[in-house]
């Protein structure tokens, strides 16, 4: 991402977000916080989509379009990982690369958690201004300025109070495919080492595909290129040289097609993007 400026990347999922919210059939999709975490620009974008209104042009016909691809991508991968948080209650919940994740203001399951918020001090500093007129659901919300390409996760975490003691689910849903391999190395092994029984990991990540080649020459253009992608196999072993067991890993399009016919339909094409759970295993836990 370009220095003094909130990731695009963010912007842009948390737009598929807003334009999703209310507007589904799939009665587990519910954000009603992306709309006020969006700059004021995204805001008239997702207005004018909502009102349902095609554009002519062919470049605002191609924005049109896409965020129509967006929004359902967005609830297949919001149900998939907010069921993977409810199914492992824990009193810390870390989120790797938060952008503008409402979760934390949005869930009401995180009542009892404290929540740390893990992201570039650029973005970091436009979603606090912004969260400012919505009530919080978790616990305690944390910031934790981190640049993941050189900064010390560890020690920021432990600065921020959080206690590799106690159980910890972490989110990290849209870093992986931005870091190269030692950076997600370096990463999984600080989650490794703060992970107490029962903890788990949610990591959405990328897959070798045309459907990704085409994807990269986008997100290069917008200053953040794809850096990684992994084959479930790869990825399973990966977590498992960091203790962890991968207990789901699935393609967006079978997570879509469980939630509706449209969402189904939209994501069929995205079989490059995956969402793997992994726990603590039990041998880790009885060692």
């Amino acid at each position: 991402m370009k220095l003094g400026v909130e990731s695009q990347t963010a912007v842009m999922v948390c737009m598929g977000r807003a334009a999703a919210h209310g507007t589904t059939p799939v009665t587990r999709f519910q954000d009603p916080t992306a709309y006020a975490l969006l700059p004021e620009e995204a805001r008239h974008r997702v207005e004018n989509f909502r009102l349902g209104q095609v554009p002519r042009g062919w470049a605002d016909r191609f924005r049109y379009e896409h965020l129509a691809r967006e929004s359902m991508m967005m609830v297949a991968r919001t149900v998939a990982i907010d069921e993977a948080v409810r199914g492992a209650p824990a009193p810390q919940l870390v989120i790797l690369g938060a952008g503008l994740d409402g979760r934390a203001w949005r869930m009401a399951e995180l009542e009892h958690t404290v929540v740390f918020e893990v992201d570039h001090p650029d973005s970091q500093r436009q979603k606090r201004a912004r969260v400012v007129g919505l009530n919080q659901a978790a616990k305690e919300v944390r910031f934790v300025p981190v640049d993941f390409t050189h900064d010390d996760l560890d020690h920021a975490l432990a600065a921020a109070g959080h206690d590799p003691t106690r159980p910890t689910v972490w989110i990290w849903e849209g870093v992986v495919m931005y870091l190269r391999l030692p950076e997600i190395e370096a990463s999984l092994s600080v989650i490794q080492q703060r992970s107490a029984p029962s903890s788990r990991l949610v990591v959405a990540y990328h897959s070798p595909a045309l459907m990704l080649l085409l994807a990269a020459l986008v997100l290069r253009r917008m200053g953040e290129p794809i850096r990684s992608a992994f084959r479930p196999e790869r990825m399973r072993a990966l977590l498992a040289r960091h203790g962890l067991q991968v207990l789901h890993d699935e393609a967006l399009p079978a997570i879509g097609a469980t939630l509706s016919e449209d969402v189904g339909r939209a994501t069929k094409i995205m079989n490059h993007l995956r969402i793997a759970t992994a726990d603590v295993p039990v041998k880790r836990i009885l060692a």
